[in-house]
C-alpha cells in the first residue's frame, strides 16, 4: 500500500498529464515553483494544504481528489481501514477522504480534525466551474472567512458555500475541531 505523500505524486501526475501540462505551464498557472511540483510528483515532499490547493485549482480538480488512490475500483463502500489521514505539516490539521475512491459520484465527504490555534488560508479564489461545498461542525467551533464575511459555526451548525473566492478556517480555541466537508464538484452548464 502506498503512503499518502506517493499517492498525492500519483495523482499530480496523472492530473498533470491527462491536461497535457507541462511543469512550468503547471508552475506559472498555480503560482508554486516548477522545482516544488517535481519533488511533489516524485512524493519527496510533504506539500502544504495550501500549495495542495494552488495545484489543484490550477489542475481544475477539487483538493480532495489529490488524495484519491489511483486507479481504485469503483466500490460503493469505503472502509474506515482503507481511508487514508493526512496531515498538514504547516497547521497540523488532519483531512480523511470518507467518500469511496473511484465511485462515480458528484459529491464527496471529507473529515477534518482542524487543531487548536490553528489557522489555514486558501488564497486561491474562482476555480474552473462551479464548486459547492457544506461545512458541518461535528465538535468544537470553527471560523470561516470567505472574502469579508466571517461566520462563527459551533457544534452543529452548517454553513453552504460557493468555493469562488479566497477562505480562512481558524480555530481560535483551545481545543480541536472536528468537521465534515461535502463537496458538489458536478460540471455546472
Amino acid at each position: 500500500m502506498m503512503d499518502i505523500n506517493e499517492r498525492i505524486a500519483s495523482r499530480v501526475r496523472l492530473i498533470r498529464a491527462e491536461r497535457a501540462l507541462s511543469l512550468e505551464a503547471l508552475a506559472e498557472g498555480s503560482g508554486v515553483s516548477r522545482s516544488m511540483i517535481s519533488l511533489i510528483e516524485r512524493g519527496q515532499s510533504s506539500a502544504t494544504a495550501v500549495v495542495l490547493e494552488k495545484l489543484a485549482t490550477s489542475l481544475g480538480v477539487p483538493l480532495a481528489s489529490l488524495f484519491d488512490a489511483p486507479a481504485a475500483p469503483a466500490d460503493p463502500v469505503s472502509r474506515r481501514k482503507n481511508q487514508f489521514e493526512w496531515r498538514d505539516p504547516a497547521s497540523g490539521y488532519v483531512r480523511r477522504n470518507v467518500s469511496p475512491p473511484g465511485f462515480p459520484s458528484p459529491m464527496q465527504i471529507v473529515e477534518v480534525v482542524f487543531p487548536a490555534g490553528a489557522r489555514v488560508a486558501y488564497e486561491t479564489g474562482p476555480r474552473p466551474g462551479v464548486m459547492h461545498q457544506q461545512i458541518w461542525v461535528l465538535q468544537g467551533t470553527l471560523e470561516v472567512t470567505m472574502g469579508g464575511a466571517r461566520h462563527e459555526l459551533g457544534a452543529g451548525d452548517c454553513l453552504a458555500m460557493v468555493v469562488d473566492r479566497p477562505i480562512t478556517f481558524r480555530n481560535r480555541t483551545a481545543k480541536p475541531a472536528r468537521y465534515a466537508v461535502i463537496i458538489d464538484h458536478r460540471p455546472q452548464g
